[in-house]
C-alpha cells in the first residue's frame, strides 16, 4: 500500500514538473517577446533574435502543455534532461565568453533559446503515442 503511494506522489510530482517547465517557458517567452528591444541590448543581440526565441519558447511550452495528456511522463523526463543539461552547458559557454571578454555570450545563449525549443517541440511531436497498455505511464491523476 505504501508503495502504490509512493507511486501516485511520484507521478504528480513529475506532472506538476512538466507543467511548471511548460508554464516557465510560456513565461521566459512573453519576457523575450514583451522585453525583446531592452533585453536584447543587455545582452547585445538584435531584437529579431530575441523575438525568434519569444517564439520558439511559446510555441514549445504550449506543445508542452498540449501533448501532457498523450504523451508518456518517461518521453517528456528524458527530453527535459537533455534541453536542461544542453542549457546548461549553453549558459556555461556564454558566461565564458562574456567572462573573456567576447560580446559572443548573449548570441549563443539567446541562439540557443530559439533553436532548442524547436528541436524539443518536435522531437514532442514525434514521439509514439502510448499504448493503451502503458496507461499506467501516462496516468495523470484522479
Amino acid at each position: 500500500m505504501e508503495q502504490a503511494r509512493t507511486a501516485v506522489s511520484a507521478g504528480k510530482s513529475q506532472v506538476a514538473g512538466i507543467v511548471a517547465d511548460g508554464a516557465f517557458k510560456l513565461a521566459f517567452a512573453a519576457a523575450c517577446a514583451i522585453g525583446a528591444a531592452p533585453l536584447g541590448e543587455l545582452l547585445g543581440v538584435p531584437g529579431w533574435l530575441m523575438i525568434a526565441a519569444g517564439a520558439a519558447l511559446l510555441s514549445c511550452g504550449a506543445m508542452e502543455l498540449g501533448y501532457l495528456r498523450s504523451r508518456t511522463r518517461r518521453t517528456y523526463l528524458r527530453l527535459m534532461i537533455a534541453y536542461d543539461g544542453c542549457w546548461v552547458l549553453a549558459t556555461l559557454v556564454a558566461l565564458l565568453l562574456a567572462r573573456l571578454g567576447s560580446s559572443a555570450g548573449g548570441e549563443v545563449w539567446i541562439g540557443y533559446q530559439a533553436a532548442a525549443p524547436v528541436v524539443f517541440a518536435v522531437c514532442l511531436a514525434a514521439a509514439a503515442r502510448p499504448e493503451r497498455a502503458a496507461a499506467p505511464d501516462r496516468e495523470v491523476s484522479p
